[in-house]
């Protein structure tokens, strides 16, 4: 974990975030691929000849691409367009089958999400194949636990608030479970693209924050998993993620922008000799050939 030093105004809570991007794929989806892997197994649901198919924006796949490949299993991937090339790139370069649908001029929709979902479904209805299904696995959650205990750890047993982004619901509802068990007390944000606040009670949108903000209630979501919902647009995320890169050293993804945003907001109302906690999702080198580090 780091404390952010430059993005932060004075008379705000301190915040620390941790870097997620320094797990083996460069993102915090290592857990739960692990947890979600190991799971199938235990219950023998995967064999050694077994195929794994998930639908993914990219370091879910990534991430399940590593562990199967490390254990021996194989792995179909649902993609698309809307989401970065280098974590396409990467899922085929550790040995994954990458099927990618097309997107409506490259953003994040309810439908596109959903036909991935269904793709999968169709994949996964194949001999031998087994479903990580990332919406809906009882094992994903568990794999943030370990987060949830290093975040605590490592901030010395401080932790007032957490500020995480949403997508499939799992690391929020692992992490604050585990928190709240440390802290009674401590205020837990979850974080949506303002383009489609779906959490808030609005109408979905396209939005170009990966990895979060489906289009539709996540079905792990459930409002007694975070304090507030707090709304962050597309271009404060971006522009977040290149002061971070600019001020902090923080080389990360749009949905870590999000977090940040958002975790300033609740630092400012929680002020001096507090503490907020929120994580780097990845890594920034997932997003260069996209616009978001394109410079003139």
């Amino acid at each position: 974990m780091v404390e952010l030093s430059h993005v932060v105004p004075k008379g705000c809570a301190r915040i620390l975030v941790k870097l997620e991007s320094q797990n083996p794929t460069g993102s915090m989806k290592d857990r739960m691929a692990t947890a979600v892997v190991s799971g199938a197994v235990a219950r023998g649901e995967l064999d050694h000849n077994g195929t794994v198919v998930e639908y993914t924006g990219g370091s879910t796949g990534t991430s399940l691409a590593f562990v199967c490949t490390a254990l021996g299993y194989q792995l179909s991937i649902v993609t698309s367009d809307a989401f970065s090339r280098e974590k396409r790139d990467h899922m085929r370069a550790l040995g994954a089958n990458v099927l990618e649908l097309p997107s409506e001029g490259g953003s994040t929709t309810k439908e596109l999400i959903q036909r991935m979902i269904a793709k999968a479904e169709e994949l996964s209805a194949g001999p031998g194949a087994c479903f990580a299904d990332q919406f809906n696995n009882p094992d994903a959650a568990s794999g943030y636990s370990t987060m949830a205990e290093e975040i605590w750890e490592q901030s010395n047993h401080k932790v007032d608030a957490f500020v995480q982004s949403v997508g499939t619901a799992q690391c929020i509802k692992g992490v604050a479970g585990i928190l709240r068990e440390r802290n009674n007390g401590v205020h837990i944000a979850a974080v949506e693209p303002a383009e489609s606040p779906v959490l808030s009670g609005g109408a979905p949108s396209p939005h170009k924050i990966e990895g979060v903000g489906p289009g539709f209630i996540p079905p792990m979501w459930n409002n007694s998993l975070a304090d507030e919902v707090l709304q962050v647009s597309t271009i404060e995320a971006k522009d977040m993620a290149r002061r971070l890169a600019r001020k902090e050293a923080l080389f990360a993804g749009t949905s870590t922008g999000a977090n940040v945003v958002a975790a300033i907001k609740v630092a400012a109302r929680l002020g001096c000799g507090h503490t907020v906690a929120t994580i780097a999702c990845d890594s920034g080198l997932k997003y260069l050939s996209g616009d978001l580090y394109t410079f003139a």
